[in-house]
Protein backbone atom coordinates (compact mmCIF):
# COMPACT_ATOMS: atom_id res chain seq x y z
CA UNK A 1 0.00 0.00 0.00
CA UNK A 2 1.73 3.20 -1.16
CA UNK A 3 -1.11 5.91 -0.73
CA UNK A 4 -3.53 6.81 1.33
CA UNK A 5 -7.27 6.26 -0.39
CA UNK A 6 -9.69 6.07 2.45
CA UNK A 7 -13.19 6.07 3.25
CA UNK A 8 -14.88 9.93 3.17
CA UNK A 9 -14.38 11.60 6.63
CA UNK A 10 -17.12 10.27 8.87
CA UNK A 11 -19.04 11.77 11.60
CA UNK A 12 -17.22 13.36 14.82
CA UNK A 13 -16.87 10.22 16.72
CA UNK A 14 -14.67 7.51 17.52
CA UNK A 15 -15.95 5.05 14.96
CA UNK A 16 -15.59 7.91 12.41
CA UNK A 17 -11.51 7.85 12.82
CA UNK A 18 -8.60 6.91 10.59
CA UNK A 19 -7.15 5.48 14.20
CA UNK A 20 -9.62 3.04 14.14
CA UNK A 21 -10.39 2.06 10.46
CA UNK A 22 -8.50 -1.16 9.47
CA UNK A 23 -7.01 0.11 6.24
CA UNK A 24 -5.50 3.11 7.43
CA UNK A 25 -4.00 0.97 10.16
CA UNK A 26 -2.40 -1.20 7.49
CA UNK A 27 -0.86 2.05 6.24
CA UNK A 28 0.69 2.69 9.23
CA UNK A 29 2.06 -0.45 9.60
CA UNK A 30 3.11 -0.74 6.22
CA UNK A 31 4.82 2.68 6.31
CA UNK A 32 6.55 2.10 9.77
CA UNK A 33 8.01 -1.62 8.37
CA UNK A 34 9.56 0.30 5.25
CA UNK A 35 11.16 2.83 6.98
CA UNK A 36 12.36 -0.01 9.57
CA UNK A 37 13.99 -1.36 6.13
CA UNK A 38 15.53 1.69 4.68
CA UNK A 39 17.10 2.57 7.52
CA UNK A 40 18.88 -0.89 8.57
CA UNK A 41 21.59 0.26 5.91
CA UNK A 42 22.96 2.62 8.58
CA UNK A 43 24.58 0.24 10.08
CA UNK A 44 28.36 0.07 8.46
CA UNK A 45 31.45 -2.15 9.13
CA UNK A 46 32.91 -2.49 12.92
CA UNK A 47 29.43 -0.76 14.03
CA UNK A 48 29.84 2.16 12.76
CA UNK A 49 26.57 3.90 12.06
CA UNK A 50 26.39 5.81 8.32
CA UNK A 51 24.14 8.56 7.15
CA UNK A 52 22.13 7.52 3.80
CA UNK A 53 21.61 9.41 0.52
CA UNK A 54 18.13 8.95 -1.09
CA UNK A 55 18.46 5.40 -2.45
CA UNK A 56 19.55 4.38 1.12
CA UNK A 57 23.07 3.81 -0.03
CA UNK A 58 25.49 5.34 2.79
CA UNK A 59 26.81 8.44 2.22
CA UNK A 60 30.73 9.03 2.17
CA UNK A 61 30.58 11.20 5.82
CA UNK A 62 32.27 9.53 8.16
CA UNK A 63 31.35 11.70 11.16
CA UNK A 64 28.98 10.27 13.60
CA UNK A 65 26.73 13.21 15.16
CA UNK A 66 24.82 11.82 18.72
CA UNK A 67 21.45 12.77 17.52
CA UNK A 68 21.83 10.35 14.76
CA UNK A 69 22.98 7.63 16.55
CA UNK A 70 20.88 7.59 19.38
CA UNK A 71 17.29 8.22 17.23
CA UNK A 72 18.36 5.43 15.33
CA UNK A 73 18.27 3.38 18.91
CA UNK A 74 15.27 4.76 19.88
CA UNK A 75 13.52 4.19 17.13
CA UNK A 76 14.44 0.73 16.57
CA UNK A 77 13.79 -0.34 20.39
CA UNK A 78 10.08 1.47 19.16
CA UNK A 79 9.91 -1.15 15.86
CA UNK A 80 10.92 -3.90 18.67
CA UNK A 81 8.11 -3.01 20.82
CA UNK A 82 5.92 -3.17 17.68
CA UNK A 83 7.02 -6.56 16.40
CA UNK A 84 9.86 -5.65 13.82
CA UNK A 85 12.80 -8.19 15.04
CA UNK A 86 15.39 -7.43 12.45
CA UNK A 87 16.63 -4.04 14.30
CA UNK A 88 18.87 -5.70 17.20
CA UNK A 89 22.13 -5.27 15.79
CA UNK A 90 21.48 -1.42 14.82
CA UNK A 91 20.04 -1.32 18.70
CA UNK A 92 23.62 -3.18 19.52
CA UNK A 93 25.72 -1.07 17.57
CA UNK A 94 24.08 2.02 18.63
CA UNK A 95 24.67 1.30 22.83
CA UNK A 96 28.01 0.19 21.60
CA UNK A 97 28.81 3.11 19.96
CA UNK A 98 28.25 5.97 22.91
CA UNK A 99 29.75 3.80 25.53
CA UNK A 100 32.72 3.82 23.26
CA UNK A 101 32.98 6.17 20.76
CA UNK A 102 31.06 9.34 21.97
CA UNK A 103 31.34 8.96 25.83
CA UNK A 104 34.34 11.18 26.93
CA UNK A 105 36.68 8.84 29.27
CA UNK A 106 38.23 11.65 30.70
CA UNK A 107 35.66 14.53 31.50
CA UNK A 108 32.68 12.07 31.44
CA UNK A 109 29.59 13.17 29.13
CA UNK A 110 29.30 12.84 25.45
CA UNK A 111 30.75 14.23 22.43
CA UNK A 112 28.64 15.93 19.98
CA UNK A 113 30.25 14.48 16.83
CA UNK A 114 33.41 11.72 16.08
CA UNK A 115 34.85 9.89 13.47
CA UNK A 116 37.08 7.18 13.10
CA UNK A 117 40.09 8.93 14.68
CA UNK A 118 38.30 10.59 17.60
CA UNK A 119 36.04 13.12 18.65
CA UNK A 120 35.71 16.01 15.70
CA UNK A 121 33.48 18.13 17.84
CA UNK A 122 33.96 18.10 21.73
CA UNK A 123 31.23 20.43 22.88
CA UNK A 124 29.10 19.24 25.46
CA UNK A 125 25.35 19.90 24.64
CA UNK A 126 22.26 19.21 26.83
CA UNK A 127 20.21 18.49 23.44
CA UNK A 128 22.59 15.57 22.52
CA UNK A 129 23.08 14.41 26.08
CA UNK A 130 19.26 14.23 26.33
CA UNK A 131 19.56 11.88 23.61
CA UNK A 132 21.55 9.85 25.21
CA UNK A 133 18.86 9.30 27.88
CA UNK A 134 16.32 8.19 25.31
CA UNK A 135 18.19 6.01 23.75
CA UNK A 136 18.93 4.82 26.85
CA UNK A 137 15.84 4.74 28.10
CA UNK A 138 13.94 3.24 25.20
CA UNK A 139 16.66 0.33 24.99
CA UNK A 140 16.13 -0.99 28.60
CA UNK A 141 12.00 -1.56 27.38
CA UNK A 142 13.30 -3.93 25.32
CA UNK A 143 15.74 -5.42 28.04
CA UNK A 144 18.90 -4.60 26.00
CA UNK A 145 21.65 -4.92 28.96
CA UNK A 146 23.70 -2.29 28.65
CA UNK A 147 20.86 0.83 29.23
CA UNK A 148 20.63 1.05 32.62
CA UNK A 149 24.28 1.54 32.97
CA UNK A 150 23.90 3.80 30.10
CA UNK A 151 20.68 5.77 31.56
CA UNK A 152 22.23 5.92 35.46
CA UNK A 153 26.01 7.16 33.26
CA UNK A 154 24.03 10.05 31.11
CA UNK A 155 21.31 10.79 33.94
CA UNK A 156 24.31 11.33 36.33
CA UNK A 157 25.33 13.68 33.68
CA UNK A 158 22.30 16.07 33.30
CA UNK A 159 21.52 16.06 37.36
CA UNK A 160 25.21 17.28 38.07
CA UNK A 161 26.16 19.33 34.50
CA UNK A 162 23.02 21.21 33.74
CA UNK A 163 20.13 20.99 35.72
CA UNK A 164 19.45 24.24 37.38
CA UNK A 165 17.13 23.40 40.29
CA UNK A 166 16.33 27.38 40.93
CA UNK A 167 15.07 27.21 37.76
CA UNK A 168 13.69 24.14 37.20
CA UNK A 169 15.59 23.62 33.63
CA UNK A 170 18.31 22.49 32.18
CA UNK A 171 21.44 24.57 31.41
CA UNK A 172 22.27 24.25 27.54
CA UNK A 173 26.15 24.04 26.45
CA UNK A 174 29.66 23.43 28.13
CA UNK A 175 33.40 22.90 26.51
CA UNK A 176 34.97 19.47 26.77
CA UNK A 177 36.18 20.17 30.38
CA UNK A 178 33.38 21.36 31.77
CA UNK A 179 34.10 25.43 31.62
CA UNK A 180 31.06 27.35 30.47
CA UNK A 181 31.47 28.53 26.65
CA UNK A 182 28.06 31.04 26.91
CA UNK A 183 25.54 32.09 28.48
CA UNK A 184 22.63 30.82 25.97
CA UNK A 185 19.65 28.96 27.45
CA UNK A 186 17.21 27.06 24.73
CA UNK A 187 14.05 25.75 24.79
CA UNK A 188 14.63 22.84 22.45
CA UNK A 189 16.90 21.16 24.76
CA UNK A 190 14.23 21.37 27.32
CA UNK A 191 11.76 19.83 25.26
CA UNK A 192 13.39 16.79 24.48
CA UNK A 193 14.53 16.61 28.04
CA UNK A 194 10.64 16.42 28.90
CA UNK A 195 10.63 13.49 26.15
CA UNK A 196 13.70 11.80 27.28
CA UNK A 197 12.04 11.81 31.08
CA UNK A 198 9.07 10.64 30.06
CA UNK A 199 10.20 7.84 28.72
CA UNK A 200 12.56 6.43 31.59
CA UNK A 201 9.85 7.35 33.57
CA UNK A 202 7.67 4.96 31.93
CA UNK A 203 10.64 2.63 31.71
CA UNK A 204 11.66 2.94 35.25
CA UNK A 205 9.02 4.02 37.44
CA UNK A 206 11.25 6.99 39.03
CA UNK A 207 9.00 9.64 40.01
CA UNK A 208 12.35 12.53 39.88
CA UNK A 209 11.33 12.23 35.82
CA UNK A 210 8.08 12.71 35.88
CA UNK A 211 8.48 15.46 38.56
CA UNK A 212 10.73 17.30 36.48
CA UNK A 213 9.51 16.89 33.47
CA UNK A 214 6.62 18.86 34.80
CA UNK A 215 8.66 21.57 36.38
CA UNK A 216 10.27 22.17 32.29
CA UNK A 217 6.37 22.03 31.39
CA UNK A 218 5.15 24.39 34.06
CA UNK A 219 7.81 27.30 32.78
CA UNK A 220 7.33 26.82 29.21
CA UNK A 221 3.16 26.48 29.17
CA UNK A 222 1.98 28.15 32.08
CA UNK A 223 4.84 31.12 32.00
CA UNK A 224 5.59 31.60 28.47
CA UNK A 225 3.05 30.38 25.81
CA UNK A 226 -0.01 31.36 27.69
CA UNK A 227 2.08 35.01 27.94
CA UNK A 228 3.07 35.05 24.32
CA UNK A 229 -0.16 34.08 22.20
CA UNK A 230 0.35 30.63 22.94
CA UNK A 231 3.58 30.65 20.73
CA UNK A 232 7.19 29.24 22.30
CA UNK A 233 9.71 31.54 21.94
CA UNK A 234 12.95 30.02 21.03
CA UNK A 235 15.92 31.50 22.87
CA UNK A 236 16.74 33.04 26.35
CA UNK A 237 19.08 34.97 28.35
CA UNK A 238 20.86 32.72 31.56
CA UNK A 239 17.88 34.40 34.14
CA UNK A 240 15.68 32.67 31.58
CA UNK A 241 14.14 35.50 30.51
CA UNK A 242 12.93 35.48 26.33
CA UNK A 243 15.78 36.67 24.31
CA UNK A 244 13.96 38.42 20.87
CA UNK A 245 16.74 39.10 19.14
CA UNK A 246 19.27 35.86 19.65
CA UNK A 247 19.21 34.14 15.86
CA UNK A 248 22.42 31.50 16.08
CA UNK A 249 22.46 28.16 13.73
CA UNK A 250 19.77 28.46 11.05
CA UNK A 251 18.97 25.15 11.73
CA UNK A 252 18.98 23.73 15.62
CA UNK A 253 18.79 27.68 16.61
CA UNK A 254 16.77 29.71 14.31
CA UNK A 255 15.19 32.80 15.76
CA UNK A 256 11.90 33.80 16.81
CA UNK A 257 9.56 30.45 16.99
CA UNK A 258 9.56 27.34 15.87
CA UNK A 259 5.81 26.21 15.27
CA UNK A 260 7.07 22.46 15.02
CA UNK A 261 7.86 22.33 18.36
CA UNK A 262 4.61 23.71 19.81
CA UNK A 263 2.70 21.07 17.75
CA UNK A 264 5.80 18.64 19.34
CA UNK A 265 5.32 20.08 23.08
CA UNK A 266 1.50 19.85 23.16
CA UNK A 267 1.28 15.90 22.51
CA UNK A 268 4.05 15.95 25.39
CA UNK A 269 2.20 17.73 27.83
CA UNK A 270 -1.18 15.42 27.25
CA UNK A 271 1.69 12.31 27.88
CA UNK A 272 2.23 14.39 31.10
CA UNK A 273 -0.93 14.40 32.02
CA UNK A 274 -1.62 11.23 31.33
CA UNK A 275 1.22 9.79 33.45
CA UNK A 276 0.16 11.78 36.29
CA UNK A 277 -2.92 10.49 36.23
CA UNK A 278 -5.30 13.37 34.96
CA UNK A 279 -5.02 15.42 37.59
CA UNK A 280 -7.06 18.29 36.21
CA UNK A 281 -8.76 19.35 33.11
CA UNK A 282 -6.24 22.03 32.14
CA UNK A 283 -3.20 20.73 30.70
CA UNK A 284 -5.00 18.81 27.72
CA UNK A 285 -7.25 22.58 27.31
CA UNK A 286 -3.56 24.55 26.96
CA UNK A 287 -2.53 21.96 24.75
CA UNK A 288 -4.99 22.20 22.55
CA UNK A 289 -4.09 26.09 22.65
CA UNK A 290 -0.78 25.27 22.21
CA UNK A 291 -1.60 22.74 19.06
CA UNK A 292 -3.97 25.16 17.43
CA UNK A 293 -1.87 28.15 17.11
CA UNK A 294 1.01 26.37 15.70
CA UNK A 295 -1.56 25.44 12.59
CA UNK A 296 -3.23 28.34 12.49
CA UNK A 297 0.57 30.54 12.19
CA UNK A 298 2.58 28.20 10.08
CA UNK A 299 0.44 26.22 7.72
CA UNK A 300 0.82 27.19 3.97
CA UNK A 301 -1.64 28.32 1.56
CA UNK A 302 -0.46 25.49 -1.01
CA UNK A 303 0.39 23.22 1.67
CA UNK A 304 2.94 22.35 4.42
CA UNK A 305 4.37 23.93 7.55
CA UNK A 306 6.37 27.39 7.51
CA UNK A 307 9.93 26.80 9.78
CA UNK A 308 9.68 29.65 11.47
CA UNK A 309 7.69 32.42 12.58
CA UNK A 310 9.01 36.01 14.25
CA UNK A 311 8.52 37.07 17.40
CA UNK A 312 5.36 38.55 16.38
CA UNK A 313 4.01 35.28 15.06
CA UNK A 314 4.49 36.31 11.46
CA UNK A 315 6.23 33.99 8.57
CA UNK A 316 9.40 34.12 8.81
CA UNK A 317 11.08 30.82 7.06
CA UNK A 318 9.24 29.23 4.38
CA UNK A 319 11.06 26.00 4.09
CA UNK A 320 8.93 23.00 4.47
CA UNK A 321 10.36 20.06 6.19
CA UNK A 322 9.12 16.17 7.05
CA UNK A 323 9.66 16.67 10.98
CA UNK A 324 6.86 18.90 11.67
CA UNK A 325 4.38 17.40 9.55
CA UNK A 326 5.04 13.98 11.47
CA UNK A 327 4.64 16.17 14.83
CA UNK A 328 1.53 17.41 13.31
CA UNK A 329 0.35 13.78 12.79
CA UNK A 330 1.26 12.76 16.40
CA UNK A 331 -0.37 16.09 18.38
CA UNK A 332 -3.86 15.44 15.87
CA UNK A 333 -3.61 11.72 16.99
CA UNK A 334 -3.54 12.68 20.28
CA UNK A 335 -6.42 15.30 20.14
CA UNK A 336 -8.30 12.86 18.50
CA UNK A 337 -7.73 9.95 21.28
CA UNK A 338 -8.79 12.40 24.04
CA UNK A 339 -11.67 13.79 22.12
CA UNK A 340 -13.09 13.07 18.67
CA UNK A 341 -13.90 16.29 17.16
CA UNK A 342 -14.11 16.15 13.24
CA UNK A 343 -11.40 19.49 12.96
CA UNK A 344 -8.78 17.04 14.72
CA UNK A 345 -9.64 14.45 11.86
CA UNK A 346 -9.36 17.07 9.34
CA UNK A 347 -6.43 17.68 10.03
CA UNK A 348 -4.97 14.57 10.57
CA UNK A 349 -6.20 13.29 6.97
CA UNK A 350 -4.61 16.51 6.09
CA UNK A 351 -1.49 16.00 7.58
CA UNK A 352 -1.13 12.62 5.98
CA UNK A 353 -2.05 12.89 2.23
CA UNK A 354 0.53 15.78 2.43
CA UNK A 355 3.23 13.56 3.58
CA UNK A 356 2.19 10.58 1.21
CA UNK A 357 2.08 13.63 -1.72
CA UNK A 358 5.73 15.19 -1.10
CA UNK A 359 7.87 13.25 1.85
CA UNK A 360 6.82 9.81 1.23
CA UNK A 361 9.37 7.32 -0.84
CA UNK A 362 6.63 5.05 -1.57
CA UNK A 363 9.04 3.36 -3.89
CA UNK A 364 12.29 3.06 -1.49
CA UNK A 365 11.38 3.91 1.77
CA UNK A 366 12.39 6.81 4.05
CA UNK A 367 10.92 10.32 3.86
CA UNK A 368 12.27 13.36 1.85
CA UNK A 369 13.10 15.86 4.58
CA UNK A 370 12.79 18.86 2.45
CA UNK A 371 10.99 20.41 -0.48
CA UNK A 372 11.36 22.85 -2.70
CA UNK A 373 8.62 25.99 -3.27
CA UNK A 374 7.21 23.99 -6.42
CA UNK A 375 6.83 20.88 -3.49
CA UNK A 376 9.52 18.66 -4.47
CA UNK A 377 12.60 16.73 -3.04
CA UNK A 378 15.31 19.17 -2.43
CA UNK A 379 18.76 18.92 -0.98
CA UNK A 380 19.61 22.35 1.34
CA UNK A 381 19.70 21.75 4.27
CA UNK A 382 19.64 18.56 4.59
CA UNK A 383 21.43 15.41 2.88
CA UNK A 384 19.62 12.48 1.93
CA UNK A 385 17.66 11.18 4.73
CA UNK A 386 19.06 11.56 7.50
CA UNK A 387 16.59 10.42 10.18
CA UNK A 388 13.47 7.96 11.29
CA UNK A 389 12.27 9.33 14.31
CA UNK A 390 10.34 11.68 13.63
CA UNK A 391 8.21 10.11 10.67
CA UNK A 392 8.20 6.80 12.62
CA UNK A 393 6.92 8.21 15.58
CA UNK A 394 4.20 9.06 13.05
CA UNK A 395 3.82 5.94 11.76
CA UNK A 396 3.43 4.04 15.07
CA UNK A 397 2.07 6.63 17.61
CA UNK A 398 -1.61 6.41 16.01
CA UNK A 399 -1.67 2.66 16.15
CA UNK A 400 -1.87 2.60 20.11
CA UNK A 401 -5.02 3.72 21.52
CA UNK A 402 -3.56 5.22 24.61
CA UNK A 403 -1.68 8.61 25.57
CA UNK A 404 1.41 7.40 27.08
CA UNK A 405 3.36 4.29 27.74
CA UNK A 406 3.13 3.76 23.78
CA UNK A 407 5.75 1.31 23.80
CA UNK A 408 4.05 -0.91 25.94
CA UNK A 409 1.10 -0.14 23.72
CA UNK A 410 2.90 -0.90 20.45
CA UNK A 411 3.87 -4.10 22.18
CA UNK A 412 0.52 -5.18 23.07
CA UNK A 413 -1.45 -3.83 19.87
CA UNK A 414 0.96 -6.24 17.93
CA UNK A 415 0.31 -8.71 20.19
CA UNK A 416 -3.79 -8.45 19.67
CA UNK A 417 -3.69 -8.04 15.88
CA UNK A 418 -1.10 -10.28 15.16
CA UNK A 419 0.12 -8.46 11.98
CA UNK A 420 3.99 -7.76 13.51
CA UNK A 421 5.80 -5.58 11.21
Amino acid sequence: MSNLDQPALGPADAEGTWLNDPQHRRFLQHEARTQLNFFRASLGPNGWIKTLDWTGAPRPDTTQELHTITRLVHSYALGEKAGYTAGAPLIDAGIQGLRTRHRDDLHGGYFWAVSPDGPVDDIKLAYGHVFVMLAAASAKSVGHPDADRLLEDVWDVLDSRYWDEEAGLFRDEYARDWTPISRYRGMNANMHAIEAMLTAYEATGESVFLQRAGRILDFFINRIASHHGWRLPEHYTEAWEVDPHYAGNPMFRPAGTTPGHSLELGRLLIQHWDLSGRPTPEAPIRARHLIEQALSDAWREDGGFVYTLDIEGRPAIRDRYWWPVSEGIGAMAALIKLEARASDEEWYRRLWNYAAAHFIDASRGGWFPEIDEAGAPCERQFLGKPDIYHSLQAALFPLVPRLSRIAEGLESDSAAETSDL
